[in-house]
């Protein structure tokens, strides 16, 4: 019995695959083999050589593509995930290009729990709370809708089954976790607007991942059970928020005795994984799980960190979180042309237009939730403090359309199953992808181009609320520092010229942050400014002199690199 090996070889994995059948293969084959030659011809190292040179190109071109694309966004003034998914698009299309294929848990695992957990930990839990019915209406409601109706729109009019068709509705109703809010922050978009879009971005994964997962079994099996469903929607947020707090709880008992930055800033980095993983194990929603240890660590953290991991920290988050992003966007867009590619038996006529129909479902179904339940909860809840915090229609319209989809989406869609219990294949799997992908590129792209121009044509304007509270805690800080100054005055280990300057230092602080407060502040703010430029100017002259000493070899770079962070420390303090 011949049996004929074909495609890449490895040495390595030679005897694991071949050994059971060595005592039935030709002597010339196995000789050929020994000495690194395939049947084709190709040596094994060629083989291999031929691998890590397909890796090599797709990381650089990863890499490369990313930081082109960046700048390109720069210079055009779009937000940044556009211009990379359409660069990946047209990338991918490029004659010769390797495929690249995106694993779906690959995405789950490596992107998402540190990107739900970066944005959990900045996110004011105050601002969550006062907008917590916004939030849950949009990540509850606003999903199951969007669901039913595309379920709707796809069975009625492309024909899918009522399984497959709930399936596609399940893909496409979360929002992204990562660009609308990514968008909207670099558009300057008012605080309370943003709060409602990441609150919504950070937890209607949850309610879109567990209808996907009851929807693709009944795919598989051919069953359904509602209260099954039910049950089932319920203990995965409710497991998924207790394991996230039992997460929380074990980091800080950890990060509490540990005075290191870079490992403080390791556990940091993992800290998502530390609630999305168990959670998953015990068939919990691992986003839920995320968010919840990103929130509970962002609040306690400020009583675990000194100031310089704080420093580091942030600094090696802002990175992480761009490059995350900046990637997954690359890699959606990378996807277009490998789906096309399966998807054969319609025309293009037919999936341009299921695509756009599915799309303005998805869109229109949003906007005509924003402009009709708020009406019906107003008209329930009169209270005097639900009135203070209603958004008007304007903010209501900008809310509507910044429901892009994204990564999640997609990553669904790659996770649906080949076959079905049995044994079939799984129905209109690759019609589902491609119509996934085709809604994240016309909301991604047609509402991320469209969201500034929209702010700005129904002029919302950040109402200052951010600058007047900033304004508020430092006039309280400084206050805070006089008062401790006054009560250590008197030890025997102060000196009275150093007290005296320290406290000419903060009174003039605290008198030119109130003068702020109260709407008066633009003479010390002239008087600052003169400060400031007098202070950079001196800054300046300091690192020159510094990089003589360093040209001159008087000093190490090692000592320039000390002696620079310290000025570069004392001037980002002089910024308030």
């Amino acid at each position: 019995m011949e049996r004929r090996v074909e495609g890449d070889v490895d040495l390595l994995e030679l005897e694991g695959v071949l050994a059971p059948y060595a005592l039935e293969l030709r002597p010339r084959l196995v000789a050929q083999m020994a000495a690194g030659l395939s049947v084709e011809g190709h040596s094994a190292h060629e083989w291999h050589s031929r691998r890590v040179e397909h890796l090599e190109l797709i990381v650089f071109g990863l890499l490369v593509g990313t930081a082109a694309l960046a700048v390109l966004a720069n210079v055009v003034g779009v937000p940044y995930p556009i211009t990379l998914v359409l660069g990946g698009v047209a990338i991918g299309l490029i004659p010769g290009m390797p495929s690249v294929e995106l694993d779906p848990d690959i995405v789950l695992l490596i992107f998402l729990p540190p990107l739900l957990y970066g944005a959990a930990f900045f996110t004011s839990l105050r601002d969550l709370r006062a907008k917590a019915r916004p939030i849950a209406l949009l990540s509850i409601g606003v999903v199951f809708v969007t669901m039913f109706a595309v379920a709707a729109v796809a069975h009625a009019v492309i024909g899918l089954g009522w399984a497959e068709s709930f399936v596609l509705g399940a893909i496409v109703s979360p929002t992204d976790a990562v660009a609308p809010a990514e968008i909207m922050r670099r558009l300057g978009a008012p605080r309370r607007l943003l709060t409602v879009v990441e609150g919504e971005n950070l937890t209607n994964d949850w309610t879109a991942l567990a209808l996907y997962s009851v929807a693709v079994a009944a795919v598989v099996t051919g069953t359904f059970s509602l209260g099954e469903a039910s049950v089932r929607f319920v203990l995965s947020g409710v497991g998924g928020l207790a394991v996230g707090l039992a997460a929380g709880v074990l980091i800080r008992f950890v990060r509490s005795r540990i005075d290191d930055p870079p490992t403080e800033i390791t556990i940091s980095l993992l800290s998502g994984y530390v609630g999305y993983l168990p959670a998953e194990e015990l068939g919990f929603s691992g986003v839920i799980a995320a968010v919840t240890t990103g929130v509970y660590m962002g609040w306690h953290t400020p009583q675990l960190t000194t100031a310089v991991m704080r420093l580091q920290g942030v600094s090696v988050w802002e990175i992480l979180t761009f490059l995350l992003n900046a990637v997954l966007f690359l890699l959606v867009g990378l996807q277009l042309p490998g789906v096309l590619d399966a998807v054969d038996g319609y025309s293009a006529a037919q999936l341009v237009g299921w695509g756009a129909l599915v799309s303005a479902v998805v869109v229109g179904v949003r906007l005509a939730w924003q402009f009709t339940v708020p009406y019906l909860v107003r008209a329930l809840d009169r209270r005097p403090s639900q009135v203070a915090r209603r958004g008007s229609a304007r903010e209501r319209l900008v809310i509507g359309w910044a429901g892009m989809r994204g990564s999640v989406s997609l990553a669904a869609a790659l996770a649906m199953p080949l076959t079905t219990d049995a044994g079939s294949t799984f129905p209109y799997r690759n019609l589902i992808i491609l119509l996934a992908l085709a809604v994240i590129l016309v909301t991604l792209v047609g509402q991320g181009l469209t969201l500034g121009p929209l702010i700005h044509r129904l002029g919302i304007r950040d109402d200052g609320e951010e600058e007047r509270e900033e304004v508020l805690a430092r006039l309280r800080l400084s206050e805070a520092a006089i008062e401790r100054l006054e009560e250590i005055a008197g030890e025997d280990w102060t000196r009275d010229d150093t007290i005296d300057r320290v406290r000419g230092m903060y009174d003039y602080r605290r008198r030119r942050f109130g003068a702020q407060s109260d709407g008066d502040g633009a003479a010390y703010e002239e008087r600052t400014g003169a400060y400031l430029r007098l202070m950079y100017e001196l800054f300046d002259a300091q690192r020159e002199r510094l990089l003589e000493l360093r040209n001159r070899r008087e000093i190490s770079d090692e000592v320039r690199r000390k002696v620079e962070r310290d000025l570069d420390l004392e001037e980002s303090r002089l910024a308030p």
